[in-house]
């Protein structure tokens, strides 16, 4: 034999050997570390939430991992004391909405056996385990850095007065809202019974601008700790209405305003107010989309200053995002969380809980939202079956709603997020119908409109009542006409239509 065929085989003696000792190695370690290798049979978990409005969620195993766990928002004082500062001088949001519960709680082992255990119908929603708020509501931080940027025919000052605290997406709700400098007065009552982020655009065209300026100082510097807390200012005006002077921000925040002078929207002569002088119209829209997409949280409150909820609700509400323990929560369809309105006379104050409410509803001293103006415009879905319900401690969905039917010109309020359709800016509200097209393709998309049982609005006292004026009644047949002729068939082109839905 040749040498070379001996050293061909001695080779491929040395390779077979070090291959059996590798197998063999491989063996013995996957059987000692696991035993046999038999598969885990599946575990009978529901899916993850898949609507638009929610994002996808995952399944945690039982305990809760850094949900927050208070409701009560610091005041002044004991947020120097109890919050951090970051690097933009903002106080760290600690606790801000939400309260401990039992589901706080690691869930016991035999418990949670159980749960993976229970046999399910097909067609009945599993309700997952219970997770943290921060991994039920998905969503990504925004800047609340000052900018500034046009918008179509607007100048915007985004951000431009931010709150002091800091508030994560998760954390809370936004109450968003627009408003003239006349209207703040709205906003101290309005914080003592949302106690959550606010974000506000002001329409401030011209001269309009300097007295909006005087507002917001008398507003963080005399009045609530709340405001400078929690408010987000934002100003915008048309370009063809510019002010002479835009201060930085860091001049108005560092401001201070003499208190004995009262508030500036005291005493004003409407008609010498710069937008009347120049008859302007209000763009109700414009500062509904702003107010709206600059807001730090996921889930946003898009509503009117003037309307008051009952209070604890962003606590209450982000509870029931967390507990998701009903079915309606688990429906594909794209979702918001639709609160009843009502109207309480010049004497009574608001209400703070629904059986509250149910009595001025049966005493007269309430009465349903523009129930003497457009009564069709703000008829929730089984309004009366809502009112006949009794109070119950937590927020739950009372009734899934359609903007079909009889409600097909429904023009609900709701807690939603910045997937929904924005407002046409086109519109003003001297026009009137300005959230009808966002309805109707609420209702195209096929939006389920789900009715919380124990949250509702209050316009600010007095009830409203129908008054006759001729040049806003040009103005609405002029938006009416817009609205047939423009925009209805560009919104058929963009979403389509669907069978029952209307403007």
């Amino acid at each position: 034999m040749s040498m070379l065929s001996i050293l061909r085989r001695n080779w491929a003696l040395r390779v077979s050997v070090v291959l059996n000792i590798c197998v063999l190695l491989y063996v013995c370690a996957h059987y000692g570390s696991s035993g046999p290798w038999i598969e885990e049979p599946p575990t009978n978990w529901a899916a993850p939430l898949q609507s638009e409005t929610f994002g996808g969620v995952e399944a945690v195993n039982g305990t809760q991992r850094g949900a927050a766990t208070s409701s009560a928002v610091p005041t002044a004082k004991e947020g120097a004391g109890k919050g951090a500062r970051n690097t933009t001088g903002q106080i760290r949001a600690r606790h801000l909405v939400t309260r401990p519960t039992a589901n706080d709680e690691a869930r016991p082992d035999g418990a949670e056996s159980r749960r993976r255990n229970q046999t399910v119908k097909s067609d009945t929603p599993v309700i997952q385990p219970t997770m943290s708020l921060k991994e039920a509501v998905p969503c990504n931080e925004k800047s609340m850095e000052p900018r500034r940027a046009q918008r179509g025919d607007y100048w915007v000052l985004y951000n431009y007065v931010p709150m002091s605290m800091a508030v994560r997406c998760w954390e809370s709700v936004t109450y968003t809202t627009h408003a003239d400098y006349t209207f703040l007065d709205n906003l101290e009552p309005l914080l003592e019974r949302w106690r959550a982020p606010i974000s506000i655009a002001m329409h401030a065209p011209g001269t309009d601008f300097a007295a909006t300026l005087d507002a917001i100082k008398y507003s963080r510097n005399c009045g609530s700790p709340l405001v400078s807390q929690l408010v987000t200012f934002h100003v915008f005006f048309s370009s063809k209405h510019v002010p002479k002077v835009v201060p930085p921000t860091e001049k108005i925040i560092s401001d201070t305003y003499n208190c004995t002078l009262g508030p500036p929207w005291i005493n004003v002569t409407l008609s010498k107010m710069y937008k009347n002088e120049k008859k302007l119209l209000y763009p109700v829209n414009v500062g509904r989309n702003i107010a709206r997409e600059s807001a730090p949280t996921f889930y946003v409150f898009a509503s009117d200053i003037e309307l008051y909820p009952n209070p604890d609700l962003p606590a209450k509400f982000l509870e029931m995002i967390r507990r998701r323990d009903q079915p309606a929560l688990y429906k594909p369809n794209p979702k918001v969380f639709v609160l009843s309105i009502f109207e309480v006379d010049e004497k009574s104050q608001p209400p703070n809980n629904k059986t509250r409410l149910v009595q001025m509803l049966k005493a007269g001293t309430a009465i349903p939202f523009h129930k003497k103006l457009c009564s069709g415009c703000h008829n929730v879905p089984r309004s009366k079956e809502w009112q006949e319900a009794p109070e119950t401690e937590d927020l739950h969905v009372f009734h899934v709603g359609k903007r079909t039917g009889s409600f097909v010109h429904w023009e609900p309020i709701f807690i939603g997020t910045n997937n929904d359709p924005l407002y046409d800016e086109r519109l003003s509200w001297e026009g009137k119908s300005d959230k009808m097209t966002q309805g109707y393709a609420l209702c195209v998309l096929d939006y389920d409109f789900l009715i919380l049982d124990n949250a509702f609005l209050v316009h600010r006292p007095g009830i409203k009542i129908f008054k006759k004026d001729p040049h806003r009644e040009m103005l609405t047949v002029k938006t009416n006409a817009l609205i047939r002729k423009i925009i209805v068939p560009e919104l058929k082109i963009l979403y389509g239509i669907r069978k029952g839905c209307a403007v």
